[in-house]
């Protein structure tokens, strides 16, 4: 197993370096299975990729499920469903032998690619600016919606899916930009010794690590010409 962490950083010792590194110090990419958890890995929550139910989803959702056992199918029925983006808290019932102690269930948008804009000529495909489709506002909710979650009951480390690039098929590249905006953000707004202290984007494969590490290294030229979401 490959863990990077911290992340690459901005040289130079002034107070716009600082500001830019100690996000990273915070955020770790590793190739793994977030339904067998690492201790390594430093997490006590995990996210779960789901659907409105909170009870069916892709290949994560089902080891999840089968991880933690028949009980969170059960906690997760009195949730009442879940909108897409937004999150529900579960515990995480057998998953805590791996030391997790909370799942946080978000349910990710399905790839279609209609531009959310009201800008004339604006693309209506992949190509849009980051920012400029339906689904890039609810794929930052679930970002969003999981960290206050997050915050609320206390997570310590949360481990990440690259949500939606499954069954959901979001572009790759465009989900791990929102995913690192959004949990950089949240850090920058929120020092130590703020809630959670880490976050780690576990990765299916080391290809999906590595759209990560590229994301993470370029950050300066995309994330001036996106869209804030």
């Amino acid at each position: 197993m490959k863990t990077d962490f911290p992340l690459s950083q901005v040289p130079g010792d002034d107070g716009a370096a600082e500001a830019l590194n100690a996000p990273l110090r915070r955020i770790a990419v590793v190739v793994g299975d977030l339904a067998q958890p690492d201790p390594a890995w430093g997490i006590d929550s995990v996210v779960n990729c789901t659907d409105a139910t909170l009870l069916e989803g892709g290949a994560l959702n089902r080891a999840v499920q089968s991880a933690a056992g028949p009980d969170m199918a059960a906690f997760n029925r009195g949730l009442g469903g879940c909108p897409t983006g937004l999150a529900k808290l579960s515990p995480a019932f057998g998953l805590e032998r791996s030391g997790i102690r909370r799942v946080l269930h978000t349910v990710g948008p399905l790839w279609s690619g209609v531009a959310d804009t009201g800008v004339p000529g604006a693309p209506g495909d992949e190509s849009a600016a980051l920012g400029y489709t339906l689904e890039d506002t609810q794929l930052a909710s679930c970002y969003a919606s999981v960290l206050r979650l997050a915050v609320e009951s206390g997570a310590r480390g949360v481990g990440f899916p690259c949500i939606s690039t499954g069954a959901g098929r979001f572009p790759i590249q465009r989900a791990t930009r929102i995913a690192f905006g959004h949990v950089f953000g949240h850090f920058s707004r929120r020092p130590p010794p703020d809630l959670p202290e880490r976050v780690v984007f576990v990765c299916f494969d080391e290809s999906t690590a590595q759209l990560y590490r590229d994301v993470i290294a370029t950050r300066a030229q995309w994330m001036l010409g996106r869209k804030r979401l």
